[in-house]
């Protein structure tokens, strides 16, 4: 029962501060000055791990799929599995685990460390609220630039693929461009930056929700990081199930 009601109390607490952050947006003072430099570190610090994740994915999905194409004789298809695999599914899914590793445990550990200065209560007692200063910033900075990333990891994904499709395959370059281009409708570029809009506000509370509530020194600092990613994943996957329910239900 005791780990029932702490389940409970925390999904409570999470869906409060959530509440906060989001009409925060609405309410003076907004912070731009915060919210540009979370966006900085955020999207552009996260530019590298995202390429490198984008881009072999699409040569290990192009490699695998060409194995299986050649026993139907339709290994020119190719582009339009790399396509439509990255951009439909592994390319939000993957970036934002990657941004859960980098910029969930980040948070976390951020936060933490000033709860655990008394930073945080510092700040509440000069009259700011720690939810408008340190979690709307660093949310908005999250939803924003997850769906750019992501975006990037789909091209350097096709990239990936084409290159492995061209060395290793020796398939046309018209061909594969061809066929991953013209294998992409509206549906599936829109549910391929609706995922990452919600991916993003996930990792992002995530990590101000396990740094708010640290406690018991350095130590809480790195089980609260722990915690973070670990439920950003989990949370991230989870929703992915449902979100593509829901656009396959739209869509159909």
């Amino acid at each position: 029962m005791d780990f029932i009601y702490k389940a409970l109390q925390e999904v409570q607490d999470f869906t409060l501060l959530g509440v906060r952050a989001v009409t925060n947006i609405f309410r003076r003072p907004r912070y731009f000055q915060d919210t540009l430099i979370q966006m900085d570190a955020i999207g552009v610090g996260s530019l590298g791990i995202i390429i490198l994740t984008g881009f072999f994915t699409g040569g290990v999905l192009a490699l695998q799929s060409a194995n299986s194409l050649k026993a139907f004789g339709a290994v020119n298809l190719t582009g339009q599995l790399v396509s439509l695999s990255l951009i439909r599914e592994l390319g939000p899914v993957l970036s934002a685990l990657m941004l859960a590793g980098r910029v969930g445990s980040g948070i976390a550990s951020q936060l933490g460390s000033m709860v655990v200065t008394e930073q945080v209560d510092a700040m509440r007692a000069l009259g700011t609220d720690p939810s408008k200063k340190l979690v709307t910033p660093r949310v908005i900075a999250c939803v924003t630039t997850m769906p750019l990333l992501t975006v990037l990891a789909d091209l350097f994904g096709l990239l990936g693929g084409w290159i492995v499709s061209f060395y290793k395959l020796n398939l046309n370059t018209n061909l594969y461009w061809t066929t991953a281009l013209r294998a992409i409708d509206y549906n599936d570029a829109l549910e391929g930056l609706v995922k990452p809009i919600f991916f993003g506000f996930i990792v992002g509370m995530v990590g101000c929700y396990r740094g708010l509530s640290t406690k018991g020194g350095t130590r809480g600092v790195g089980e609260a990081t722990t915690k973070a990613v670990v439920t950003a994943s989990i949370l991230v996957i989870v929703a992915d199930f449902f979100l593509t329910k829901v656009m396959q239900d739209l869509r159909y």
